[in-house]
C-alpha cells in the first residue's frame, strides 16, 4: 500500500510543489526506520525464542528440585513430630519414676475455685429440716483433694452433657440411667483408685480413702440431679414413686455392693425435704388404700395360698391379710434406711393408720357374715385378725421398732403418743409396751368378740342336741354290776356327734392358735353346761353316777384328747362332781359328816385341826368348794335308810 502510494508520488513529482517533495522525503525516511525496526524485531524475537528454549531446561530441573525439597520438608516435619513424642515419652518415664513425690506435692496444692466449680455441682434446693434430724448431712463437707477434682472434670462434663438440657438421655421417667451410670463409674474406677492412688495417699500420710473420695465427688453430681428432679415430679405420682424407688435401690447398692461408708451422706437425706417427704407419705397412703380395696375384692381374698401345704398353713392367713402385711413390710423396708427418726415415725404413724383402716374394713365384712359364724368366710376373717395381731406383736419386739419407740418417747411425738397416760408412757419408755399396743388392743377385742360369737353359736347347737341327755332318767338307771358291759348313753350320742363334727370343722378352718383358744373355750363352756344342766339338775343312783362318769371319762374327754394330753383338766367341775357322785357309801357318809361338822364348828375349830379342803384334796377334788360338795352329796339317791 505504501509502495503504491510512493510510486504515484514519483510519477507526479515533477508536477508537485516543494512541500509535497518534503513530505515524500520524510516518508522515505520513515520507511527506512520501519524496515530497520522490523529487522531488529526479528532479531530480538529469535533471541527470545532461543533464551526461552534455554530457560525451559532450567525450569524443568528447578521443578524436580522443588518436588524433592517438598518431600524432604515433609519428612523433616514427621521426624520432628517423632522426636517430640519421644521427648514426651522420656518425660513420662521420669514422671512415673518420681510419681510418689509428684503426687505428694499435688495433694498440698491449694484448692482452685475454678476447678471446684467445674468438678462439683453447687448444691441447689437443700432439704428443709425435719424435727429431730438435720437436713444437710454434717460429716465430710470439706472440698475434695485436688487430684480427685481433676479426675472428676471429664466425668462431670459427661454427666452434664448426657443428663441435662434437652438430651434424650435426660428423661424424668428414667432416673435409673444416671444412677446406674454413676455406679458404673464408681465400680470401674475402684481398682485404679485402690491400687494406684491409695498407696500414694498412704505414703503422704493423708487420711483419705481414694475410692471413697472419688465416689463422694460423683455423688455430688447425683445429689444435685435428684434434688432438681424431685421438685419437678411433685405433681406426677407415678414418676415420683419411680424416682423414690430408684433412689432407695441406688442407696442400697451404694452401701452394700460399693461399701460406701454409712457416715457419709448418700441420697436419702434429699428425701427429707418437707415437700418431698409429705408427697411421699401422701402417695404411700393413696397407693396403700387402693391396694386394700383391690385385695379385699379379689376372688381369692379369703383363701389361703398355703391351704394345700399343712406344714406352712399353721396361721391359715387368708390372702388379703397376708398381702396387707406384706404391703406394710414393704413400706417399712422403704423408710427403714432414712437417716432421720422423726421422718421414720411419720411412716410408722401411717402404718398404724392403715392397720386401723384395715381392721374397720374387716369388721364391716364380719358383720355381713355374722349370721353364720361357722361359715368359711367368717372364720377366714377371724384368721385374718389373728394373723395381723400376731405379726404386729412380733414387730413390737423387733429391734428397729424398739429403736423407733425410744425415739418417739425422747422426741415426744404427739401423733404417736396422743392420749397416753403417765403409766402408758412409762411402759413405752421401759420397753414393756410397744407402739402397736393401741392397734393390738382393738384387734384383740375384735378377735375376742368374733371367737365368743363363734363359740356361742357352737354351744347353741350342742345344747340343743344335749336336751335328751339333760332329761335322762339318771335316778332309775341300774347299778354298774347289773350291766355286763357299759356303753355310751343313747341320749348322749347326738351331743357327742355334734361336738365331734364341730371340733373337726374348727380344726380345719381356724389357725392353730385360734383353734387352741376355741377348743379350750368350748371345753370351759361344756364343763359349765354339763355341771349346771345335767349334774345339778338331776339326782343320781349308783348306776346313774357310774354311767355319767363313763360318758364323761370314756367319751367326752377323749374327744379333746386329740389336742392335749390331759383333757380332763379342762373339765374340772364335771370330773370332780363325778368323783363325789361315785364315792362308795361309807366314804360319802364320812365326807358328808366331816363337811357338815366343819361348817357348824368353823368358828371354834382349833388351829391344829385339818381343814375340810385337805380331805377333798385327798379325793382329788381341788376346784369344788365344800358347800358345792355338800350339794353334790345331796344329789345321791342311795343312802342307808332311804
Amino acid at each position: 500500500m505504501i509502495a503504491c502510494c510512493l510510486f504515484q508520488v514519483v510519477n507526479v513529482s515533477g508536477s508537485v510543489p516543494p512541500k509535497v517533495s518534503e513530505a515524500l522525503s520524510v516518508a522515505r525516511e520513515a520507511r527506512c526506520s520501519l524496515d530497520d525496526l522490523l529487522h531488529k524485531e526479528q532479531l530480538l524475537s529469535s533471541s527470545v525464542d532461543q533464551h526461552l528454549a534455554d530457560v525451559q531446561l532450567w525450569m524443568d530441573d528447578l521443578g524436580e528440585t522443588r518436588d524433592q525439597v517438598d518431600t524432604i520438608e515433609r519428612h523433616m516435619k514427621y521426624l520432628r513430630c517423632l522426636q517430640h513424642l519421644e521427648e514426651l515419652s522420656f518425660k513420662y518415664n521420669i514422671f512415673v519414676q518420681n510419681a510418689p513425690h509428684t503426687f505428694q506435692c499435688v495433694f498440698n496444692f491449694p484448692v482452685r475455685d475454678d476447678i471446684i466449680s467445674q468438678a462439683l455441682v453447687p448444691s441447689r434446693g437443700e432439704p428443709s429440716p425435719q424435727p429431730g434430724c438435720s437436713a444437710t448431712p454434717p460429716p465430710h463437707t470439706l472440698p475434695l483433694c485436688l487430684p480427685v477434682q481433676i479426675m472428676l472434670l471429664p466425668l462431670s462434663k459427661r454427666f452434664k452433657y448426657h443428663f441435662s438440657g434437652n438430651r434424650q438421655t435426660n428423661s424424668l421417667s428414667k432416673p435409673e440411667w444416671y444412677l446406674t451410670q454413676t455406679l458404673l463409674w464408681m465400680g470401674n474406677s475402684s481398682a485404679f483408685m485402690e491400687e494406684k492412688i491409695q498407696p500414694i495417699l498412704d505414703r503422704s500420710a493423708a487420711t483419705i480413702n481414694a475410692r471413697v473420695e472419688l465416689s463422694r465427688g460423683l455423688l455430688s453430681l447425683v445429689q444435685e440431679k435428684v434434688a432438681f428432679d424431685a421438685g419437678r415430679l411433685l405433681y406426677d405420682d407415678v414418676l415420683f414413686c419411680h424416682l423414690v424407688e430408684e433412689v432407695l435401690q441406688f442407696e442400697k447398692e451404694l452401701r452394700s455392693t460399693y461399701s460406701y461408708p454409712k457416715t457419709f451422706p448418700g441420697l436419702l437425706h434429699l428425701l427429707l425435704d418437707e415437700a418431698v417427704l409429705q408427697k411421699w407419705l401422701t402417695v404411700e397412703k393413696k397407693m396403700a388404700v387402693e391396694k386394700m380395696d383391690a385385695m379385699l375384692s379379689a376372688e381369692g381374698a379369703w383363701s389361703s395360698q398355703y391351704k394345700d401345704i399343712n406344714d406352712m398353713d399353721e396361721l391359715k392367713a387368708p390372702d388379703c391379710a397376708e398381702t396387707f402385711m406384706t404391703l406394710l413390710q414393704v413400706i417399712t423396708d422403704r423408710y427403714q434406711a432414712l437417716p432421720c427418726p422423726s421422718a421414720q415415725l411419720k411412716f410408722l404413724g401411717l402404718q398404724r393408720e392403715l392397720v386401723d383402716d384395715f381392721r374397720i374394713r374387716l369388721t364391716q365384712v364380719m358383720k355381713e357374715e355374722s349370721r353364720c359364724p361357722l361359715g368359711f368366710r367368717y372364720c377366714a376373717i377371724l384368721n385374718a385378725v389373728n394373723y395381723i395381731s400376731t405379726i404386729l406383736a412380733d414387730w413390737g419386739d423387733n429391734v428397729f421398732f424398739l429403736q423407733l419407740q425410744q425415739a418417739a418417747v425422747s422426741l415426744g411425738e404427739d401423733a404417736l403418743l396422743k392420749g397416753l397416760g403417765v403409766m402408758e408412757l412409762g411402759r413405752l419408755a421401759s420397753l414393756e409396751g410397744s407402739l402397736f399396743d393401741g392397734e393390738l388392743a382393738l384387734l384383740d377385742r375384735l378377735k375376742g368378740d368374733m371367737l365368743g360369737r363363734l363359740l356361742e353359736w357352737t354351744m347353741r347347737e350342742i345344747t340343743e342336741k344335749a336336751k335328751p341327755y339333760c332329761q335322762d332318767r339318771w335316778l332309775s338307771l341300774p347299778s354298774q354290776h347289773d350291766q355286763s358291759t357299759m356303753s355310751l348313753s343313747s341320749s348322749a350320742c347326738p351331743m357327742m356327734l355334734c361336738l365331734r363334727d364341730r371340733l373337726l370343722n374348727l380344726h380345719q378352718v381356724l389357725s392353730f392358735s385360734l383353734f387352741q383358744l376355741a377348743w379350750q373355750g368350748l371345753a370351759e363352756r361344756l364343763d359349765s353346761f354339763i355341771y349346771q344342766e345335767v349334774i345339778l339338775s338331776n339326782h343320781f343312783s349308783d348306776g346313774g353316777a357310774a354311767q355319767l362318769q363313763f360318758d364323761m371319762s370314756r367319751n367326752l374327754f377323749p374327744l379333746f384328747g386329740h389336742y392335749c394330753k390331759r383333757p380332763e383338766n379342762f373339765f374340772k367341775h364335771v370330773k370332780e362332781a363325778c368323783i363325789i357322785l361315785c364315792l362308795n357309801v361309807g366314804s360319802a357318809l364320812l365326807l358328808r359328816s366331816l363337811l357338815k361338822d366343819s361348817r357348824e364348828t368353823s368358828d371354834w375349830m382349833s388351829a391344829g385341826d385339818p381343814p375340810p379342803e385337805s380331805a377333798l384334796n385327798e379325793l382329788g377334788v381341788y376346784c369344788l368348794a365344800a358347800c358345792d360338795v355338800l350339794i353334790l352329796l345331796g344329789l345321791r339317791a342311795s343312802w342307808p335308810g332311804q
